[in-house]
C-alpha cells in the first residue's frame, strides 16, 4: 500500500495548487507549462545544478530539506520517504493545512479522477460513503488536472459517488480529457440510473474516441438490486439508463460486486444478462471491498470466496460458452478452481493493495490479486496458502 496523502513543509503558496512533478524528460518533453511544474532536485542530479536552469520560471522546487532550495523561490519538501512521490507524479498541495495530496501517479494501475461524493444510491457496501455536499468546484479543479496527466497514460477511471450528478459538467470533463488525452481510454463507474433519461445518455455520443461506462447491476429482479443499492425504483432506472446507454452507441460494463446475496441468485443474473443485455462489452464479477459501509454490515455481505467458488465456476462457464467476456475481480487466486485462473485479474489498484505473511512463498504471486489492504481476520478467506511450485500447472 502507498499513501495518497502525507504532511509538508512549503513556501510560497498560500492557496491549493496543483502541480506536475518534472524531471528532465518532463521538461524537454515540452507537453507543460513551466508554471505548472516543480523541478524535483532531490536526486541532487548534477544537469539540474545549473543556475541558469534553475532560474527558469518552475513553479516551484520539490527538495529534500528546505536548505536545498533556491533562495526566494517557492519551496515544497514531503515528511515522507521520497520514493512514495516521483517525477511525472501530480501534486495538490494545500499549504494552510501542511498536506499534499496525490492526484495521478506515473505508472500507477489505479488512477481515478474522484468526480463528486454525492450520490443517488446508498449501497449497504459502498467503499466511498456518499455525502450530500455541494461540489460541483471539482469540474474546473477535474479538468485542470488532465493537462498535467502524462500524454501517454493508458487509461483513467471517473469515478465518486456518482458522476452524472455533475450533470453536463461531466460532459465537460469528459470533452477536455479527449482534448488533452485523446489516447487514453476513460472508463466512468456510474449506476447508470441518470441514463434513463435519454437525451442525457445522448449527450456523450462521439464526445470521446475510448469512451466507456462501468455500470453496477445486483440482481435479475428489482428486489435485490434495489435492496442493495438502498433505493426504490433503481433497478427500472439502471435497465433503462443501459439501454439508453447502447442506443447511445456507449460501451459498457456491468460490475458485479459478490455480495453474499447476489452471490446466491448468480447464475440467474448470468442469465438474464445473456437473455437480456448481450450487448454489453464486459463482465467483471467483483470481491468485496471490505471498507466503507461493508464494515457496518458484515453478517450480510461477506462470503468467503472459497465458498463462492462452485457458483463462479458455473456463472462464469454459462457466460463465457455464449460469448460474453467476463473476468474476476480482487480475488485471489488460491480461493479459486485452477480453471478459474485465467478470467482472474490482478485488479486491485496498487495503493490499496498487498499481499498476507502466508503470501511470501507463493509461487504465482505475481499473477494474484492479493488482497485489500485493510483486510482483517475476519475478511480474509480460509482458503488462503501459498500455492506450490507445480501446482500452477
Amino acid at each position: 500500500m502507498r499513501p495518497l496523502e502525507c504532511k509538508i513543509q512549503s513556501s510560497g503558496w498560500d492557496s491549493p495548487q496543483q502541480f506536475k512533478v518534472a524531471g528532465l524528460a518532463d521538461f524537454a518533453s515540452g507537453h507543460y507549462h513551466l508554471e505548472r511544474m516543480l523541478l524535483d532536485l532531490r536526486s541532487h542530479d548534477a544537469a539540474l545544478a545549473s543556475d541558469n536552469f534553475r532560474s527558469l520560471p518552475w513553479a516551484g522546487f520539490l527538495v529534500e530539506h528546505p536548505k536545498d532550495a533556491p533562495p526566494g523561490r517557492p519551496w515544497l519538501s514531503l515528511d515522507v520517504v521520497g520514493t512514495s512521490v516521483g517525477q511525472g507524479d501530480v501534486l495538490e498541495i494545500q499549504p494552510r493545512i501542511s498536506k499534499a495530496a496525490l492526484r495521478y501517479r506515473r505508472g500507477g494501475n489505479g488512477n481515478v479522477l474522484f468526480a463528486t461524493e454525492r450520490c443517488n444510491s446508498y449501497c449497504v457496501m459502498c467503499s466511498q460513503p456518499p455525502r450530500q455536499v455541494e461540489d460541483d468546484w471539482r469540474v474546473a479543479q477535474l479538468c485542470s488536472l488532465t493537462e498535467l496527466i502524462d500524454k501517454d497514460e493508458i487509461s483513467l477511471a471517473i469515478s465518486g459517488g456518482e458522476p452524472t450528478l455533475l450533470g453536463t459538467g461531466l460532459n465537460r470533463v469528459i470533452e477536455t480529457c479527449a482534448k488533452t488525452l485523446p489516447d487514453t481510454a476513460i472508463h466512468v463507474l456510474s449506476n447508470g440510473r441518470r441514463f434513463a433519461d435519454a437525451d442525457y445518455a445522448r449527450t456523450f455520443i462521439d464526445l470521446h474516441p475510448s469512451l466507456s461506462w462501468g455500470v453496477p447491476l445486483y440482481g435479475s429482479h428489482y428486489g435485490l438490486h434495489d435492496y442493495v443499492v438502498q433505493s426504490a425504483g433503481a433497478f427500472a432506472e439502471t435497465m433503462r439508463g443501459l439501454y439508453a446507454l447502447n442506443a447511445a452507441r456507449q460501451r459498457i460494463e456491468i460490475r458485479v460486486v459478490l455480495l453474499r446475496p447476489v452471490v446466491e441468485e448468480l447464475k440467474r443474473l448470468s442469465e438474464y444478462l445473456y437473455r437480456n443485455l448481450p450487448f454489453v462489452e464486459h463482465i467483471a464479477l467483483m470481491g468485496l471491498e471490505p471498507t466503507g459501509f461493508a464494515r457496518a454490515h458484515h453478517k450480510d455481505v461477506w462470503m468467503d470466496p472459497k465458498d463462492m467458488a462452485p457458483v463462479l465456476l458455473d456463472s462464469v462457464e454459462y457466460l463465457a460458452r455464449r460469448g460474453l467476456n467476463v473476468s474476476l475481480y480482487n480475488l485471489p487466486l488460491c480461493a479459486l478452481p485452477q480453471s478459474l485462473w485465467p478470467y482472474a485479474k490482478r485488479s486491485i489498484s496498487d495503493w490499496k493493495q498487498r499481499y498476507l505473511p502466508a503470501c511470501q512463498t507463493c509461487s504465482v504471486r505475481n499473477k494474484c490479486a492479493g488482497v485489500f489492504a485493510w483486510v482483517t481476520a475476519e475478511w480474509t478467506s480460509r482458503a488462503i496458502s501459498p500455492i506450490k511450485e507445480g501446482m500452477e500447472a
